[in-house]
C-alpha cells in the first residue's frame, strides 16, 4: 500500500521536474534504517515516493545503518555514498547523544564528512538532532549548537531538528520510545520535505 502524506496529497506540480534524474543518498543511523520497520517504511522509501508524488525525478538511497555514531558514519562514507551521487541527506548524532558523547567529538566526524563529499564535489543537506533534556542544560546547549553552526560554516540547508512533532509521541514511536513508527516516519517526511524540495533545487541548479 502507497503511503500519501499530508504534503502529497496537496496539488502536485503540472509538470515533472526537467532533467535527468538525481541520486540523492540518506546516511544516517537507524532513523534512516528504518529500525523495527518493513523496508517499505524506511524514510528513505516514503521520502522518495513523497518527491515523485510531487513530480521530481529522483532516487534515495538508504544508508541508514543502526547504531551508527558521527564517527561511525566517518569510517564508512566513502563506501556508503558511491560516485555518481548528486546528493546526501545528512542524519547523524542521535546515538552520540543518547550515549552522552562529548559534543566536541560529534561536531569533528561530522564536519569531516561535509568535508570528505565536498572534497568529491557532492553536495549535504544537514538533518539536525537535538539532546535529551534529561543529559542537562550545559550538554543540551553544545549538542544542539552543532547542526545551526555546520550549517552556516559550509552553507548547508538545514532541517534543524530530524524528530520534530515525532519525539515524545507515543502515538508515532515504536515501544522503545526511540523509533519512529510507520506513520512517525511518514510525519517525518511531511516536515522535511520542503527543505529536501530546496535541496533539489540547488543541486539542479549546481550550487
Amino acid at each position: 500500500m502507497t503511503l500519501v502524506t499530508p504534503l502529497q496529497a496537496q496539488e502536485a506540480p503540472k509538470t515533472a521536474t526537467k532533467g535527468r534524474s538525481l541520486n540523492l543518498v540518506a546516511l544516517g543511523d537507524s532513523l534512516t534504517a528504518g529500525y523495527g520497520l518493513p523496508a517499505a517504511a524506511a524514510f528513505p522509501v516514503q521520502l522518495e515516493a513523497a518527491l515523485k508524488a510531487r513530480g521530481h525525478a529522483v532516487a534515495v538511497a538508504n544508508a541508514g545503518v543502526s547504531g551508527d555514531t558521527a564517527t561511525g558514519g566517518l569510517d564508512r562514507v566513502d563506501w556508503s555514498v558511491p560516485d555518481g551521487t548528486d546528493g546526501v541527506i545528512l542524519e547523524l548524532g542521535a546515538n552520540d547523544m543518547l550515549r552522552g558523547t562529548d559534543p566536541a567529538v560529534t561536531e569533528k566526524a561530522l564536519d569531516a564528512i561535509v568535508a570528505r563529499l565536498k572534497a568529491r564535489g557532492i553536495p549535504v543537506m544537514l538533518a539536525g538532532m537535538r539532546a535529551a533534556p534529561n543529559l542537562g542544560l550545559d550538554y543540551g546547549k553544545r549538542f544542539d549548537a552543532i547542526y545551526p553552526r555546520l550549517a552556516e560554516r559550509y552553507g548547508l540547508i538545514l532541517y534543524p531538528f530530524f524528530l520534530d512533532g515525532i519525539a515524545g509521541d507515543r502515538s508515532l514511536n515504536l515501544a522503545d520510545g526511540l523509533h519512529p513508527t510507520r506513520d512517525g516516519v511518514a510525519k517525518v517526511v511531511t516536515g522535511i520535505l520542503p527543505s529536501v524540495e530546496d535541496f533539489l533545487t540547488r543541486l539542479r541548479k549546481g550550487s
